[in-house]
């Protein structure tokens, strides 16, 4: 069997049993370190032993059997855990608690972490890299901040977990609901890594992760179908995803929302899309809550995808819409992202006001010198516009979007 067989088969494990093999160990020894270190030394021993033995015939399996050997091996050498308990969790396969309303243990897993004991940023963080396996690195460029930053905050966050003993159980009906939020900042994020990654040596879209978010968030809608911004959620990455295809060039470049081959879209999900938003649009005009912000996104892709020409677009309906999400989420990112609406539709010097307006917030964020640039290019500001575009450039971590800067920066006029 070849390196690159053997490669190839711990990166698909990784891809596909990571999350749940983190998540059982964590529900049936009680501990975040120990699931992860655990889980991560069973991934270890792979890349020592399925060179020499083989690939095994079923390696998520093989791996929960190593995992769980190496918790139980530490397990036995710390000294301070009670007898009783320790020898429960050696010789238990099934957790204390009944299974309840969630009976998935990624899913389960991701509730654990949002627990209301830690702070909001912590959650997000500790669940990205326990149950999606994002580095470092990645999580700290989705919340863009430092890597010592991001990994002082995961490290503070089991910590926390384990110091107040907060309990591996499934959650109740109103835990779910209390921590909604949490878990659902979490899928979005996992969906965005995938949909176009951060990583400077990673592919430009990890399907892994883009079907992995969409898989959780069907999840969710199954549990809590009357939720609109579970909903809302599902539609919003439903109808992004549907352009995947068109996103990148073959030859490694970013395609932006305008230049894309709306044909290779996948009408399918556009259409599943479509009409859970039509779903939530219906359960307002009855009288249900407002929309949140999941909701407004999805209805502003759901006016992109439903033009088949970019020049068709509704840009004065995409600006309402950011006028709700503003309300709702008065971000600088958010603003970036209405101010570029607004540019389209009043012109770019309209939009170029708005968008210098947030550089003090958006100093260290690509996509606004990348925006900025394409603003000051659409003005004949070359100059200007050249020295945007090496900012974002210097910024992005991502090989297609990089490409694609390279290349508007290279066709300014000198």
């Amino acid at each position: 069997m070849t390196d690159a067989v053997v490669e190839e088969a711990i990166t698909r494990a990784h891809r596909e049993a990571w999350a749940r093999l983190v998540g059982a160990l964590a529900r049936r020894f009680g501990d975040l370190d120990i699931a992860e270190e655990s889980a991560a030394e069973a991934f270890a021993v792979a890349v020592e032993r399925w060179p020499a033995d083989g690939v095994p015939a079923n390696p998520p399996a093989w791996l929960t059997m190593t995992a769980n050997r190496k918790a139980i091996d530490r397990i036995r050498r710390e000294s301070k855990r009670d007898d009783k308990q320790r020898e429960a969790q050696m010789l238990s396969d099934h957790p204390a608690d009944p299974l309840g309303v969630v009976d998935d243990d990624r899913l389960r897993l991701i509730f654990t972490c949002c627990h209301p004991a830690l702070a909001p940023q912590a959650r997000v963080a500790l669940t990205l890299r326990l149950v999606a396996g994002l580095t470092v690195p990645e999580i700290a460029h989705a919340f863009l901040v430092r890597e010592t930053t991001m990994a002082q905050r995961i490290t503070r966050a089991k910590g926390k977990i384990k110091a107040a003993r907060i309990p591996f159980r499934v959650p109740t009906q109103a835990d779910l609901r209390d921590r909604l939020g949490a878990v659902l900042a979490v899928v979005y994020l996992v969906f965005n890594e995938g949909y176009l990654a951060s990583g400077r040596d990673q592919d430009p879209v990890r399907v892994e992760l883009t079907d992995e978010a969409i898989r959780l968030g069907r999840l969710l809608r199954t549990l809590l179908p009357d939720e609109g911004e579970v909903t809302g959620l599902l539609a919003l990455m439903l109808l992004t995803d549907a352009r995947r295809r068109a996103r990148v060039s073959v030859t490694g470049e970013l395609v932006t929302l305008a230049a894309q081959d709306r044909g290779a879209w996948d009408r399918a999900l556009i259409a599943e899309g479509h009409a859970l938003v039509r779903e939530r649009l219906a359960a307002v005009a009855r009288g249900g809550e407002r929309p949140g912000r999941y909701q407004i996104l999805a209805a502003i892709n759901a006016v992109h995808t439903d033009a088949f020409d970019a020049r068709d677009t509704d840009w004065s309906q995409v600006v309402a819409l950011y006028d709700q999400l503003v309300v709702v989420d008065p971000s600088p990112v958010v603003r970036l992202n209405r101010a570029i609406a607004v540019a389209e539709l009043d012109g770019p010097e309209v939009g170029l006001v708005l968008v210098d307006r947030l550089g003090d917030a958006l100093a260290d964020y690509h996509a606004f010198h990348a925006t900025r640039a394409d603003l000051l290019r659409r003005l004949g500001r070359s100059a200007q516009s050249r020295a945007a575009y090496d900012r974002a450039i210097e910024l992005a971590g991502n090989a297609a979007e990089r490409a694609y800067l390279a290349r508007r920066r290279d066709q300014l006029a000198r």
